[in-house]
């Protein structure tokens, strides 16, 4: 396994090669102006692509969510970015020896039975290596890679030279709230104690909800760049996709509760439902494993989600309108609403239909997406650009991942009447006295800056 210092001192010299092929792009844009041509966007997109991709790490986790954003790129340029890999290359052993060292002290192997040398898994952030207890019971130990501030920081200044080329080439979403949000939540996942504090909160969110396992962590042989949990045993949702109908539809039934039952219930959402990020153990029960992106609304926001589904279901575009102000979209135009209906249609579309059914079924199958984002850009070229709030990314994020996760387990429900279950009692007083009794449990407090607490 090559040594992970290797990547990162090569690091710097692909910043200038970023930096300088992204103003050789500018340039080429400039030129086809003059000359009075259009630039060929596939390829220009494809050329992004590989400029971002030859960064790996921290900054694929925001050049993907860019992706999902109906609007925030245009389409040759979604449909590339989405394709980027955020796995930066895996330490070797000499390099997690040493990072243990720093984090747990010279003695630190014996305060294990037994610990794995390979990684079982390794991202954008750090790597996952298997260990054992002195009791013998198994450990995920989360070990960060070294430098990750500086490389976020450096990334996203990269980011932003290719985010800039692509305002002056099109653009019907101001990104600028989006990039805020964004960069908050991934310097969040830099610190692994709130992360802890994460898992305590959604073990207590969770506590009630039968068939979903949060892992407990090992204060003792943890820091903030160390986390260590129980390992869950389970294996991916993709082993699942070929199991009978009624075990696919119980995955997804713990697929919506584990995500959409905090949101409702306490203004929490878990913002990365990636396949990776769960696992189906031998009873069927759901394993949440990564909680390093987290995100706490305020129970107005909330409330503002609730208002626009029944806005739809009532059909009410007064009571919509009142919705996206809740959201926190300001000075909306009659154009620029009826542009955010057609998206939020489609996302609310499965929630609406009282009847039990596909995510994605042939009445409406999931590359209508792709329609629908290109006909609201094209709404918003008219109408003029709209300025997202924070708020709306890891909501958009999430309604598009779970659905992508539905419509691979081809699971079949009424996601109409799970959803009427979940916020059956819902109110903004009762959220709010939830919310604040959950996050004093996980030691954490509303307007902390790392929490990412919305005023709505």
């Amino acid at each position: 396994m090559a040594d992970f210092g290797d990547h990162w001192r090569g690091r710097v010299g692909r910043y200038a090669r970023v930096g300088g092929a992204a103003g050789a792009l500018g340039m080429r844009l400039a030129f086809d102006r003059v000359r009075g041509r259009r630039s060929d966007r596939d390829d220009l997109a494809r050329q992004v692509r590989r400029l971002l991709g030859g960064l790996k790490g921290p900054v694929m986790k925001v050049a993907q969510l860019l992706a999902t954003i109906p609007g925030a790129l245009p389409r040759e340029f979604a449909t590339e970015l989405a394709q980027l890999q955020a796995a930066a290359p895996p330490m070797g052993w000499a390099f997690v020896r040493r990072r243990m060292r720093g984090e747990l002290g010279p003695d630190w192997e014996a305060r294990f039975s037994r610990f794995e040398r390979a990684a079982v898994a390794a991202a954008s952030l750090g790597q996952v290596h298997r260990a054992w207890d002195h009791a013998g019971r198994p450990l995920a130990v989360k070990l960060q890679y070294p430098g990750m501030a500086n490389a976020v920081a450096a990334d996203l200044r990269q980011l932003d030279l290719v985010l800039a080329f692509i305002r002056r080439h099109e653009g019907s979403i101001d990104t600028g709230e989006v990039r805020a949000e964004l960069e908050e939540r991934l310097r969040e996942e830099l610190d692994y104690e709130r992360e802890a504090k994460h898992l305590a909160l959604y073990a207590h969110m969770l506590a009630d909800t039968p068939g979903i396992r949060v892992p407990r962590v090992h204060a003792e042989l943890s820091t903030s760049r160390l986390l260590t949990m129980d390992w869950l045993t389970g294996r991916p949702i993709p082993d699942f996709t070929e199991a009978d109908e009624a075990t696919r539809a119980a995955i997804a039934r713990h697929l919506f509760r584990a995500w959409y039952g905090p949101l409702y219930r306490h203004g929490v959402l878990h913002g990365d439902p990636h396949l990776g990020n769960y696992t189906i153990d031998a009873e069927g029960r759901l394993n949440l494993l990564d909680f390093g992106c987290v995100r706490v609304f305020s129970p107005r926001f909330v409330a503002g989600v609730v208002e626009l589904y029944r806005a739809l279901l009532e059909d009410d575009d007064a009571r919509a309108v009142a919705a996206y102000e809740m959201w926190g979209f300001r000075a909306l135009s009659r154009a620029q609403i009826a542009a955010l209906d057609l998206w939020a249609r489609f996302l609310y579309e499965p929630l609406l239909d009282d009847r039990e059914r596909l995510i994605g079924d042939p009445e409406t199958p999931m590359e209508r997406g792709a329609a629908v984002v290109a006909e609201v850009r094209r709404r918003l070229r008219v109408a003029g650009p709209v300025r997202p709030p924070r708020e709306f990314v890891l909501i958009d994020r999430s309604a598009l991942g779970l659905g992508g996760v539905f419509h691979r387990l081809r699971a079949r429900l009424n996601w109409h009447r799970l959803f009427e279950e979940t916020i059956a009692d819902f109110s903004t007083e009762a959220l709010a006295e939830r919310q604040g009794e959950a996050l004093a449990v996980a030691g954490l407090a509303p307007g902390d800056r790392g929490i990412g607490q919305a005023d709505g």
